[in-house]
């Protein structure tokens, strides 16, 4: 018996249950089953006590086992261990034509069956995947059940010799001598300012009833873009021994300019994209590149006409505002370049909230001696930044599934205005909530977020006709509480809201 079983056998109910409940997807129960059973002589043996488990239960339960697989392909939410295995078959590059076909097989697949088609595709190939649900469709559904089965094992067998390797390597970590790290080498330019005219609409818009935002002219379309490369090319450059793989940074700023007349999309995310794997092809001798960019946004100008004022489609006046927000990263992984580590995001959103803060009189009664400056300004600065399940959807817009910072700073005021919670903490949950549950193409939303409460000078003015009610107020000292949070998918379910924090 090896030590480490030996440790296993000595774990509690809830150690074992958080770290084996998700070698059968989304069936904890297997492993709650499992644990009275010890103590194991292997891993081996723990994984047949579990398959035993299933294949006693009645058919009711593996039935909805089998049900809690994920249509492999399929554009969801779906458990870190689906989506990474379904990554390593190469299930995320799938063309528009292999999609639709395994979509359509999946379809008939469970229209026939019952359950998903369940294939442990460790080793496969898209077309191995496609060949095998195609055979698979014409098999009985008794003999599909059982082959099914054998496939959830196969599935876990996997994941739990994946956690032992990776569990073998952090203990060789403790005992090795510490690794040489990685060289940080790096260099890039910064204020690339991109403006082009006439770029492609924004349209398509999905329509949410917090906001009016339906898509944009981008007659003018802004951004300032910063770049930076990385390679084991550069260290001869570094060390001044050869510079004849340099790329002077002017030319990385007119390699992005010129690019942007080549652009065919209609946002920011989708040229950073674009660019970046243009600039990996034309140089490969570049390993990394990073790019992030800062929208420069035009805002539209009323102009007197004949009937009334109508917008001016010729000038524009620039944005003091928040401002959108991107960055991804490209790098060369054999003969092809991957796009990786993208998010979108909103930053310097500055929300004022003039009374009915409860968040302000909660922290004003919890720490000082009164608790009388009840709806004082409440002054939120707020960046939130999210990402897409399948960065496709945040990189082209034609696929209608492009969320715009401006429905997010729609939604984040919504929520602003209508909570009443008596913390800033919550309000960013319930902010989060709002916005996964508006848009199932991103799995997490993040915020950094510091609020102040104006500092009261004339409590209240005499009210009159024109002015019913106010004071007067002044910037609070200089100290400001602030907040980091970040939430995925799983917390709609972990930790549902009331249906009123929900919204409608």
């Amino acid at each position: 018996m090896s030590e480490f079983i030996k440790l296993v056998n000595n774990w509690s109910i809830t150690q074992f249950m958080h770290t084996f409940g998700g070698l059968f997807e989304e069936s904890p129960w297997v492993a709650e089953l499992t644990w009275p059973t010890r103590p194991f002589n292997s891993f081996e043996q723990m994984m047949k006590v579990m398959t035993s488990m299933v294949m006693v239960s009645n058919e009711d339960a593996q039935l909805e086992l089998l049900r809690k697989h994920p249509d492999l392909g399929a554009r969801i939410h779906m458990s870190n261990h689906s989506v990474n295995e379904q990554s390593g078959a190469g299930l995320d590059h799938l063309t528009e034509a292999q999609y639709n076909e395994l979509r359509e097989l999946n379809q008939e697949y469970t229209s026939r069956f019952g359950f998903p088609f369940i294939l442990a595709v460790k080793g496969h190939t898209t077309d191995s995947i496609l060949e095998a649900i195609r055979q698979r469709n014409h098999r009985s559904p008794e003999e599909e059940f059982q082959t099914a089965l054998q496939e959830v094992f196969k599935i876990a067998s996997i994941r739990l010799e994946q956690w032992i390797d990776q569990m073998g390597d952090e203990q060789e970590l403790v005992v090795r001598a510490a690794k040489k790290q990685q060289r940080t080498m790096y260099y890039g330019k910064g204020d690339i300012w991109v403006y082009r005219s006439y770029a492609k609409p924004l349209t398509g818009i999905q329509v949410i009833p917090e906001s009016p935002f339906g898509g944009r002219s981008n007659i003018l379309f802004g951004m300032n873009v910063k770049v930076a490369i990385q390679g084991e090319h550069l260290l001869p450059f570094f060390a001044g021994s050869n510079l004849s793989d340099f790329l002077p940074t002017e030319a990385m700023n007119q390699f992005i300019l010129k690019h942007a007349s080549a652009y065919t999309g209609a946002t920011m995310e989708g040229f950073l994209a674009y660019v970046s794997e243009r600039f990996l092809v034309t140089y490969p001798q570049i390993t990394k590149i990073q790019m992030t960019g800062d929208q420069i946004l035009f805002e539209d100008t009323p102009i007197q006409t004949e009937g009334g004022y109508q917008v001016s489609d010729l000038v524009f006046r620039y944005s003091q505002n928040d401002r959108a927000t991107a960055a991804i990263e490209a790098q060369h992984v054999g003969d092809r370049v991957e796009l990786n580590n993208h998010f979108s995001g909103i930053a310097d959103l500055r929300l004022i909230k003039v009374e009915g803060n409860e968040l302000a009189d909660h922290r004003r009664a919890t720490f000082t001696a009164s608790s009388k400056a009840m709806n004082r300004p409440l002054a939120l600065y707020l960046s939130v930044n999210w990402r897409y399940a399948d960065p496709r959807d945040g990189i082209h817009d034609e696929r209608g599934r492009y969320v715009p910072a401006e429905q997010v700073r729609d939604v984040a005021a919504t929520v602003f205005h209508d909570s009443t919670s008596p913390s800033i903490e919550h309000l960013l949950y319930q902010i989060g909530h709002r916005l996964l549950s508006r848009f199932d193409q991103l799995c997490e939303v993040s915020f950094e977020s510091n609020s102040r409460t104006w500092e009261n000078i004339v409590s209240v003015i005499q009210e009159s006709e024109s002015s019913p009610r106010g004071a007067v107020y002044t910037e609070p000292n200089p100290s400001y509480g602030f907040q980091g949070f970040s939430m995925t998918r799983d917390d709609l379910e972990s930790h549902p809201l009331n249906s009123k924090e929900e919204g409608a």
